[in-house]
């Protein structure tokens, strides 16, 4: 570890979310001197992408051996669990099966079950059509896998449980930073919300990690990769007839080309299940609403090339994934294929989240976590991508940053 002499170090997160808030307390943990500070634009810590997610707690079934992504879920899921039954948060391992319902999903099937494999993934099974009915019997399928200590939990509850160890500073916007001699200086704004005007603020760090999510490309020097594109993820809920049929997760083989999971079913800790998300293109950052529209991040968006090259590779899923947002019967029949006989009228709308993607110069979705460091002493470390698993990894995610802090 390095030492840092007999001055307290002074260490600045920016950005609230489940991972800043790990970030923060493992920082704390390894330099109880330093006076380690999370600076939250909001009014209130995991407001994004922390409390608008399925709740899953992922086994690492899907991720290239040997990735960032790979790694760190393994690990992240352990500490999770552990931390969860230590402050009595909800932790259910109610299992998940992902479901292959056609042949060429079969063949995919095979290629996540050795992936899982090689990740350590713990006791995986392989099931053909009756078998998976035991697990579970309202699903249908040709073959499935199996992950009975795929969990679910509270992320929100999580971040709740680690900010009440830790200075938070709420309602920080934070607008600049810039590595100075061997320190970052912090410019935003304090303060606002409410018809109160925000006050210019500024304040120096020795280090600093920005886990911003939605926001993270914001801080970067203009136009540098990746930039960031919001993807609204929306949610049906099943009514509670429907809601007792499903005894766990319920997935769909994934497309290979893409980094989302597809249209699944997901129990939630209070009882009631979650059918979702899709993945449409966001009109503004924190768009949870199609209503939500931010003209001028809009403008600067599609103005970039990157952006146009990644529309020109996709617009086929992407016009697939509108339909199923513009119709309720489309969406649902997409999700029968999982389970038979969900109807439109079984299902109610349910909270939207926003998923941050990470896109490169060639227009290319970075799947893997991207976590780097910057300033002429490596005093920044920005987490420029970090989507599913991240809430899961979370904890594991934050012992990487400190390492990288350190190195």
């Amino acid at each position: 570890m390095v030492q840092y002499g007999a001055v307290a170090l002074r260490i600045a997160v920016i950005g609230g979310g489940i991972v800043g808030l790990a970030t923060a307390t493992e920082l704390s943990h390894r330099h109880p001197t330093a006076t380690v500070t999370v600076l939250e634009k909001e009014l209130g810590v995991g407001r994004h992408q922390t409390s608008h997610n399925s709740g899953v707690v992922h086994a690492g079934l899907y991720y290239p051996v040997g990735s960032l992504k790979a790694r760190l879920c393994s690990r992240g899921r352990t500490l999770l669990e552990a931390f969860c039954r230590a402050r009595d948060l909800p932790y259910e391992e109610c299992g998940k099966l992902v479901v292959a319902s056609t042949a060429p999903q079969v063949a995919l099937l095979d290629a996540i079950e050795s992936r899982a494999r090689a990740n350590g993934v713990p006791d995986l099974r392989r099931l053909d059509r009756r078998s998976l009915l035991g697990i579970e019997p309202a699903a249908a399928g040709l073959a499935a896998l199996h992950s009975p200590h795929t969990a679910i939990t509270d992320f929100a509850a999580v971040a709740g449980a680690l900010a009440r160890g830790l200075e938070v500073r709420t309602g920080f916007e934070v607008q600049g930073v810039r590595a100075h001699g061997s320190g970052v200086v912090i410019t935003g704004r304090s303060g606002g919300r409410g018809g109160i005007r925000p006050d210019a603020a500024e304040l120096t760090a020795d280090r600093v990690v920005i886990c911003t999510g939605l926001q993270s490309d914001t801080l970067l020097p203009d136009g540098q990769e990746p930039m960031i594109i919001p993807f609204r993820g929306e949610y049906w809920r099943l009514i509670p007839e429907w809601s007792e049929r499903v005894r766990g997760l319920i997935y769909p083989v994934p497309d290979p080309r893409y980094p989302f999971l597809g249209v699944h079913f997901t129990k939630r800790v209070d009882g009631r299940v979650d059918v979702g998300p899709n993945a449409v293109l966001g009109l503004a950052r924190e768009g949870y609403r199609r209503s939500d529209v931010d003209a001028a991040w809009l403008l600067r968006t599609v103005t970039r090339r990157a952006f146009w090259r990644m529309a020109r590779r996709h617009w086929r899923a992407g016009a697939h994934e509108l339909a199923g947002s513009l119709s309720k019967r489309v969406f649902v029949q997409r999700a029968a294929t999982l389970l038979p006989g969900l109807t439109p009228s079984a299902v109610v709308r349910a909270p939207a989240g926003v998923r941050a993607q990470a896109v490169d110069r060639g227009g290319n979705l970075i799947d893997d976590f991207r976590i780097t460091r910057s300033g002429r002493a490596g005093q920044v470390v920005a987490v420029q991508n970090a989507p599913s698993p991240a809430a899961t990894s979370a904890l594991a995610v934050a012992e990487y940053i400190c390492d990288q802090l350190e190195a």
